[in-house]
């Protein structure tokens, strides 16, 4: 039986990437799900798809989490689907590189919609739910910018930091009703940016040998290593874990 047989996972974010990979792994430890993205509705059918041929029972949905109205409509629509949610995992992230002095308002607000509201606005509109249950899980992915800041990410740090002050709120608060809360901060992982422009620093996806000089490691993290750290907060087996942050990064800045 697996780490989350008979427990319904919402991921936010689940189209692609760590996303995916979460997704994937849940369905394996036994998980139905509830997966979102904001767009590309192609790839997000082909991740349901895989995580029912391994036997979860998956509504695939669109929708903008950071847009508090189209959050309210899709968790509705889950809730009514399932009936409960019993993990929030939230993946969605904006990373964009620019100079203090070039971001604008627009960028600025932008980046805080999606690394901080939106797990404002999904939390607001699944807790209440937990609550009633007296159980859940709250996952969130907030990388290496939540614990460090970064040059030309101002606005990622920022948000970032801002998403683990919430996350230890809501574990502090939710506490007493068997709710945890915990943040996932992954390194250089593996993965395909959908804006390459943002990560100069990376060729064609990858890293160079004097970025990965830079992590005990000697190398770059796969997608599933995050989604296992996942599995591992979402489940009973972190029954004891909460408010807190799992650095998933091979070991950079040691």
């Amino acid at each position: 039986m697996g780490q989350l047989q008979g427990r319904i996972a919402l991921v936010a974010g689940a189209g692609r990437n760590n996303g995916r990979a979460i997704a994937l792994a849940f369905a394996r430890e036994g998980a139905d799900l509830v997966l979102v993205a904001r767009e590309q509705q192609a790839a997000l059918d082909e991740v349901a798809h895989e995580c029912g041929k391994l036997g979860a029972k998956v509504l695939p949905l669109l929708a903008d989490v950071s847009e508090p109205e189209q959050v309210s409509r899709m968790a509705r629509q889950a809730l009514d689907h399932f009936g409960r949610i019993d993990v929030l995992m939230g993946v969605a992230g904006r990373r964009a590189h620019q100079d203090f002095w070039e971001i604008g308002l627009e960028e600025w607000h932008k980046t805080f919609a999606v690394n901080l509201h939106s797990l404002f606005y999904l939390a607001r509109a699944i807790v209440p739910s937990m609550m009633k249950q007296r159980s859940g899980s709250i996952v969130a992915l907030g990388g290496l910018a939540s614990l460090t800041a970064q040059p030309q990410r101002a606005h990622v740090v920022a948000s970032k930091a801002g998403l683990y002050g919430l996350i230890r709120a809501l574990a502090l608060e939710l506490g007493p009703y068997n709710i945890r809360a915990n943040l996932i901060a992954p390194g250089m992982i593996e993965n395909v940016r959908a804006n390459p422009e943002w990560y100069p620093e990376s060729k064609g996806g990858g890293y160079s040998g004097e970025e990965l000089a830079g992590i005990a490691l000697k190398r770059a993290g796969k997608p599933q290593e995050v989604a296992n750290v996942a599995v591992f907060l979402a489940s009973d087996q972190s029954s004891f874990v909460t408010g807190d942050r799992i650095v998933c990064a091979g070991g950079k800045y040691l």
